[in-house]
């Protein structure tokens, strides 16, 4: 596991506050016009609160919708700061390790969904204990960046995008894990007739899962138990 003194730990906290803001489709740059952009950098810590489905101020809609055929890949990116695309810092530095997972949550218009309809998971990256290495790891190396394949299965229609990772250097106690996120207003075309069950938010996280409360920086961490639903395999 890193060697890593507490010290440092606790000195990077707010150099490593991000958010996803931007999207790509099938390698074209979006940019941020239909993700709803968190009002601020910083996390939340509650995940019986609402501000858990698309962060705090997540109501407010974004500008457009993206379209997306189904079957094509998204590329969600994050930064520490709004507008700011420099690949030269770090995504969501001052180890701020955890998990990457996204989410689609079948809506009538994006443009206006709340966040409370059933979501179902569709991409999740974790630790992976051979290479000591954590799903955000691949965010701060690649420029904030992370393939996702839209399933083509899915019903056509408009959806909510939910794009999350779970910084856990504090989370060795209830309430000290941190998520980001950030919902982006996409209509998928083409696809097929699938509508997934799926979860809701709040509800979908308990503050004492293995995969929120866990202290990562233990000696006898080994393996990683990523929270939330199995993601959908159609």
């Amino acid at each position: 596991m890193r060697i890593a003194a507490a010290a440092l730990v606790f000195s990077t906290l707010a150099a490593g506050h991000a958010t996803f803001q931007d999207l790509w489709v099938d390698g074209k740059d979006q940019a941020s016009t239909c993700a709803r952009i968190p009002a601020s950098n910083s996390p939340v810590t509650n995940v019986g609160s609402t501000d858990i489905r698309c962060n705090v101020g997540g109501n407010k809609p974004a500008g457009a919708k993206c379209s997306v055929p189904a079957g094509s890949t998204v590329t969600v990116e994050m930064h520490q700061q709004p507008g700011d695309r420099v690949c030269s810092k770090e995504a969501l530095g001052g180890n701020h390790f955890g998990p990457v997972m996204v989410y689609l949550s079948k809506v009538s218009d994006a443009a206006s969904a709340d966040g409370s309809s059933s979501w179902f998971k569709i991409f999740e990256a974790g630790y992976d204990p051979a290479t000591k290495t954590w799903a955000n790891d691949q965010l701060n190396k690649g420029c904030g960046k992370q393939d996702v394949k839209i399933p083509s299965s899915i019903a056509p229609g408009d959806y909510l995008l939910r794009a999350e990772t779970i910084a856990l250097h504090s989370a060795g106690q209830a309430g000290g894990a941190q998520f980001y996120m950030s919902c982006y207003q996409i209509t998928v075309t083409g696809g097929g007739s699938a509508n997934p069950a799926g979860v809701k938010f709040p509800g979908a996280y308990s503050a004492n899962d293995p995969g929120i409360k866990v202290d990562i920086w233990g000696q006898n961490f080994k393996e990683y138990k990523i929270p939330g639903p199995a993601v959908f395999s159609g």
